[in-house]
């Protein structure tokens, strides 16, 4: 059995799609994952099962539309794949410590990756790398002009953002399982 990280996208943000994680946890365990363990309100899930992770994605998104009544984007990795992202990241230390990591679905396309590696906001750094885009703003993400939905559109994806704290603590998590 392995262990597996869901990241939901757009849950419990602004009274929209609200989704009580003790409500998630008990869905996902009468659904035959093991060992769930939800990490904040914005819908992080560890987990363990046996299926595999495109299977995993739709399942909970099925999951999720049944119960709740909505269409959630569910990204789901394994530790080392969180890990990896992590690791991969381009920035400093400093930088990255306060970066965001905004998984994508899919891999986007190299020529859609070039047209956006165009794109330069000052005091904010954009890297595409494999299914992460890694976004830093030296203002701070509240003050940033950085719109996660105008990158999805044009990279053709779905993504979920989380930060650097957000990020180990799962990996972290999933370690425990």
């Amino acid at each position: 059995m392995l262990t597996y990280i869901a990241l939901l996208r757009g849950i419990n943000v602004g009274g929209h799609k609200k989704v009580p994680m003790a409500a998630l946890r008990t869905l996902l365990s009468n659904s035959g994952f093991q060992n769930v363990q939800t990490y904040i309100q914005s819908g992080n899930v560890v987990f363990q099962s046996t299926e595999k992770i495109n299977l995993l994605e739709n399942k909970i998104q099925e999951l999720i539309r049944n119960h709740f009544g909505f269409e959630v984007p569910v990204i789901v990795k394994t530790d080392s794949q969180l890990q990896g992202i992590i690791d991969a990241c381009p920035f400093s230390i400093e930088k990255k410590e306060a970066s965001y990591f905004i998984l994508l679905s899919t891999i986007p396309n190299s020529l859609l990756v070039k047209e956006i590696a165009e794109i330069a906001i000052e005091n904010e750094e954009v890297i595409i790398k494999k299914d992460c885009l890694y976004f830093y703003s030296a203002t701070g993400y509240g003050r940033t002009k950085f719109n996660m939905t105008t990158y999805e559109r044009k990279l053709k994806v779905v993504g979920t953002s989380r930060n650097y704290k957000t990020m180990t603590k799962l990996v972290s998590l999933s370690a425990e399982n």
